[in-house]
């Protein structure tokens, strides 16, 4: 007798499809968990290897159940005309590559979860299911959505993502009640003009597509608290987004970005992602419209300068500015009280010593706000010029010199320095900023500085070769050439013992610069973007505390394994050189581990 139930419960009461498949038969679906549904209201059949649903599973409030059949002896606990409709069908995780039409025998469904399967379309019963609230066909296959769809009104929660879609439904807007619509991880070029009609969107996800611009008319979704636009392809922000006066969280990550946008009206504003964009500065008046702001991530980008005008942002609790081009720090970021967590690893800081950083947020932002007291201007000096100043306002300021021991000209397109300059600072300055000029030569009077400068920037000027005069400098540290002409260094530099940092990317270097292999204390050499050829691996294991070398975007036709010998070599970068072998795949999971054992296995014994 039981064997019969068995055998009937996988055909659901007549001639199922399971009947004739002699190799595997199809997963049952017991009784016991038929009559608990019925009951409940609820079927759970997520992953039992379903590559289809069986019939008896649509008919379940349509056909009476098999104990009626048998018997007309039972308890009220198994009166089926008394049980409840189906409302609740998981099907999650099984091999399903298509759903039934009978879909539609099952009109009291509010929730249908079919997502982890392998469904290339859905049925056009699906808009028959009047009462479906939330619909999951994520990671699955899909090309489409049937046009059906648009037909439920009650619909809440549409969770599409991971499939293969590349546009969606014209009249998706039409689905009134949908508070969470998530498409993301789809091939999505375009977003339907329609969604501005979804009023009651509360999270909406459109991340990792190939979206170009949004329309300006999501700025209708008053109700819209959370949108993610990770990893697209937008350049801009309509302005319009701005009034989104709902909006709690917004995710730019992975796109194109050149500015942060504009959100006047985002009041509610508690989290802005925009890292790994394009972002080159930041707008103090921007800044100033995010009262609300509680995360800032904007990693991986090129912001060059912090504004002083971040201290508004007083409820501020994660900042993470780590892997961008800030040389400095405004000391009045040690004033925002809720702040716990501040990345800046990666970025080129010169006035905040290294042991520093690593001391963790509330230290470095002690040593801010000491340094606030320390260079506080006194009764009748004019406003200093901070760390921060626009280098195009700044002039030669005595305050600036004596307090922060900061010489700047930079952002001046002059072709020298004026003499004033030099006059002014006498003999004491730790840090020189001369970048983004036309000097061609290195100032003659910079030797003037040889007792006192640890840090001089000459980035982005026309200088072709290096003079005497630098080599003087005995107790410089950080040397930054970037974007320049040269083509050699001279190997008087051999005297700069004390040298830890050089940066020499986007120069015409064809070899690597053989005076740096014998200045012991250097830790990073940035030389990406030349034509570089070769590099020497023993010499270069001579530099035991050299932990990155940034050699992108050269002409190296082959790395040599001894370079595995490198073992203190933390960051070994050397993406866009024309080598094949190792595998590039290899390299980008870091020197100290498996590219390091890599290069190592390719020694020659």
């Amino acid at each position: 007798m039981a064997a019969a139930r068995r055998a009937r419960a996988g055909g659901g009461g007549g001639a199922g499809p399971r009947f004739g498949r002699a190799a595997e038969p199809e997963p049952a679906v017991p009784q016991g968990l038929l009559r608990l549904a019925r009951r409940s209201g609820q079927l759970n059949l997520a992953g039992r290897g379903l590559s289809h649903v069986p019939e008896h599973v649509w008919r379940i409030n349509v056909d009476p159940p098999e104990e009626a059949q048998q018997s007309l002896s039972f308890g009220a606990a198994d009166r089926w005309w008394e049980q409840t409709d189906l409302t609740k069908l998981i099907l999650a995780s099984n091999k399903l590559q298509g759903l039934s039409e009978d879909v539609k025998l099952l009109p009291a469904l509010s929730t249908l979860d079919v997502h982890d399967n392998q469904l290339t379309s859905l049925p056009s019963a699906l808009g028959q299911l009047e009462n479906l609230q939330k619909l999951d066909v994520s990671h699955n296959q899909l090309r489409s959505l049937p046009e059906e769809l648009l037909q439920l009104p009650r619909l809440r929660s549409l969770l599409v993502q991971h499939n293969q879609l590349s546009q969606l439904p014209e009249g998706l807007g039409q689905l009134l009640s949908l508070e969470e619509l998530d498409v993301s991880n789809n091939q999505l070029t375009a977003i339907p003009s329609s969604f501005a009609l979804l009023v009651n969107l509360v999270r909406l996800n459109l991340a990792c597509n190939q979206l170009k611009e949004l329309p300006a008319d999501l700025s209708a979704m008053k109700s819209l608290r959370q949108l993610d636009c990770t990893k697209n392809y937008l350049e801009t922000v309509p302005p319009k987004l701005a009034t989104m006066a709902s909006l709690e969280q917004l995710y730019l990550r992975k796109n194109k970005l050149r500015s942060l946008p504009e959100f006047p009206s985002c009041k509610l504003l508690k989290e802005l992602h925009a890292g790994e964009n394009q972002i080159e500065m930041l707008d103090a008046e921007n800044l100033k419209q995010l009262s609300s702001l509680c995360v800032l991530e904007l990693r991986d980008n090129k912001i060059k300068a912090v504004p002083e005008e971040i201290t508004v942002l007083q409820k501020l609790e994660r900042l993470d500015l780590a892997n961008n081009d800030i040389s400095r720090l405004p000391y009045t970021l040690g004033n925002l009280p809720q702040l716990k967590f501040l990345a800046l690893e990666g970025n080129p800081l010169r006035t905040i010593r290294r042991d520093l950083l690593q001391k963790g947020t509330q230290e470095l932002l002690k040593y801010l706000r000491s340094k606030i007291q320390d260079d506080g201007p006194g009764p009748g000096d004019e406003s200093p010029v901070t760390a921060m100043t626009l280098p195009s306002h700044s002039k030669v300021n005595i305050h600036a010199i004596t307090t922060l021991k900061l010489l700047e000209y930079s952002d001046k397109q002059a072709a020298e320095i004026p003499e004033a300059v030099f006059d002014a600072v006498g003999s004491n300055a730790d840090t020189v900023n001369f970048s983004k000029n036309q000097l061609r030569e290195i100032p003659p009077r910079l030797v003037e500085l040889k007792d006192s400068v640890c840090d001089v920037s000459l980035g982005f000027n026309k200088i072709s070769s290096i003079s005497s005069e630098l080599c003087l400098l005995h107790r410089l540290t950080h040397l930054d050439l970037r974007n320049n002409v040269l083509t050699a260094l001279p190997e008087e530099m051999e005297a700069l013992k004390n040298l830890h940092t050089i940066n020499l990317a986007f120069n015409r270097f064809k070899v690597f610069p053989s005076v740096l292999y014998h200045l012991p204390a250097l830790e990073t050499i940035l030389l990406s973007n030349n034509q570089v050829g070769s590099i020497d691996p023993v010499q270069l294991k001579g530099l035991d505390k050299l932990g990155t070398l940034d050699l992108q975007n050269n002409d190296l036709l082959q790395v040599p394994p001894e370079l595995g010998n490198c073992e203190n070599l933390r960051s070994l970068l050397l993406e866009g050189n024309p080598f094949r072998t190792p595998r590039a795949a290899v390299l980008a999971q870091g020197h100290g581990c498996t590219a390091g054992r890599t290069l190592r296995s390719r020694i020659p014994s």
